[in-house]
């Protein structure tokens, strides 16, 4: 991409996993009764059909990554397992009790935090707790996010064996200096090691996070560790931007200097020589910043038009209701979005009150409605199209002319009553989606929200 472009688009922007963006949540008029309400109307129309997907975040890890933005909490002291799986349990009773039908669990995604920080036994207690009041739908979606260096054989064998066919694991990067820099260190051997383990026990996708832009990275880091990357070709790979936001992650993303990161020409060339790299090892560009091999589900969704994206990032499959256990975890009803509280602390203490452990959320309005599925065709289908009365909304002539804007820089076509991005404009899809974010345009941040676009 042009120099020129990259300094043009490169502004903060959302990663749009939800619509409104939490930033823009209207707080002041939400209240957990409107929420429990959109999420009794989802659940029942969608429930017997599609399931529910769950979200639990398991935040404890033994040793804090400097590039991580997760909401983790740092201990070697594992007696921490048994009591916070007891909560995530009772919170899931709660919901199951305000729900007039058994839950039919479609996706479970177990996040971090580290999940195989939590040994095989509790995390049994865990999945088979939440089926003592569930069924399982016919075609599960089960994932885990895994440490290459602490997820062992057990670990699994026992979520397989519980019906997790998708393990995730964090790579970011090979070479040892950017490991020092992000404290985070693994051998390749780990990775291989676990990647294998999971291919032998059965799992039919196993996936690697790759970063870009982290401190002291240089494009030829990239090349060595897609090479490494490609000895082992892992099912799907998700190849992303550092988000640097240490102005809300404080002290964790502060172990560098802002000098010690690359540039964002730099981060740009590494993006195009990594994608490059993956497509002559048979990988796909699935929606933005993920690649897959043509045998992987993620793929698969694509292909026939079922891609997703909430707040676990992309997904093959949609439900309406996605249920967050566990702190920090954010619930979407479809037409709202409520966030639990960040601290443990907290988390217990308004547990034991007999209370869904809710602090923030969002009643979307029509009009938000309209504009988050435009925002998730572009990001999912890289096409939107507003030829339905329902695709419009009144300030849609002023997005069209932003938009031009982008098309005569190349960056996507106008059809009739319907706009396509195209392959130059991928690295700017987060720009594109930014058009339609009409609660950003009218209220543009005054201090820094979101991370670089590119």
């Amino acid at each position: 991409m042009s120099t020129s472009l990259i300094q043009k688009y490169n502004v903060p922007g959302p990663r749009y996993t939800s619509y409104p963006t939490v930033p823009y949540w209207n707080e002041a008029e939400f209240t957990v009764e409107a929420y429990k309400d959109t999420l009794k109307k989802s659940f029942l129309e969608s429930n017997s059909e599609e399931g529910i997907s769950l979200y639990i975040h398991l935040p404890f890890c033994e040793s804090l990554c400097t590039f991580c933005g997760c909401n983790k909490r740092i201990t070697k002291r594992h007696e921490v397992e048994s009591p916070y799986i007891a909560a995530v349990l009772e919170e899931w009773d709660m919901y199951v009790r305000l729900l007039e039908e058994k839950p039919v669990i479609k996706e479970i995604h177990l996040g971090g935090g580290t999940p195989t920080f939590f040994s095989p036994a509790n995390l049994r207690i865990l999945i088979e707790g939440l089926f003592e009041k569930a069924e399982r739908a016919e075609d599960t979606d089960f994932s885990f996010e895994g440490h290459p260096n602490n997820t062992k054989k057990e670990h699994l064998e026992l979520l397989y064996e519980l019906g997790f066919t998708r393990v995730s694991y964090g790579v970011q990067d090979y070479n040892i200096e950017v490991q020092r820099a992000i404290h985070r260190f693994q051998p390749f051997v780990n990775v291989k090691n676990a990647t294998e383990q999971a291919r032998e026990i059965g799992y039919t996708s196993v996936g690697h996070d790759l970063i870009f832009g982290l401190p002291f990275q240089t494009v030829d880091h990239i090349r060595e560790t897609i090479a490494k990357t490609k000895e082992l070709m892992p099912d799907r790979i998700a190849f992303y931007s550092y988000a640097h936001v240490p102005w809300i992650k404080g002290n964790g993303q502060r172990g560098f200097k802002e000098e010690d990161l690359p540039t964002a020409s730099v981060k740009r060339e590494m993006y195009e020589i990594g994608k490059q790299l993956l497509f002559e090892a048979g990988y796909v560009e699935v929606g933005m910043d993920h690649f897959a091999l043509k045998t992987d589900t993620l793929y698969k969704s694509m292909e026939n038009a079922k891609l997703h994206r909430n707040f676990m990032g992309y997904t093959s499959s949609k439900t309406k209701v996605m249920i967050g256990l566990g702190v920090s975890a954010i619930s979407d009803s479809w037409t709202g979005f409520a966030q639990n509280v960040k601290t443990i602390e907290e988390y217990y203490e308004i547990l034991e009150k007999g209370e869904l452990p809710l602090y923030r959320g969002h009643i979307l309005t029509a009009e938000d409605e309209k504009l988050r599925r435009h925002i998730l065709n572009i990001m999912c289908n890289l096409h939107t199209s507003w030829k339905k009365e329902e695709m419009k909304f009144s300030e849609l002539p002023e997005v069209l002319i932003k938009l031009k804007e982008m098309e005569a820089d190349g960056l996507l076509e106008f059809g009739d009553e319907e706009l396509t991005v195209k392959e130059s404009g991928r690295p700017f899809v987060r720009n594109i989606c930014m058009a339609f974010d009409l609660l950003l345009q009218r209220s543009k941040p005054e201090t820094k929200l979101f991370s670089m676009t590119i």
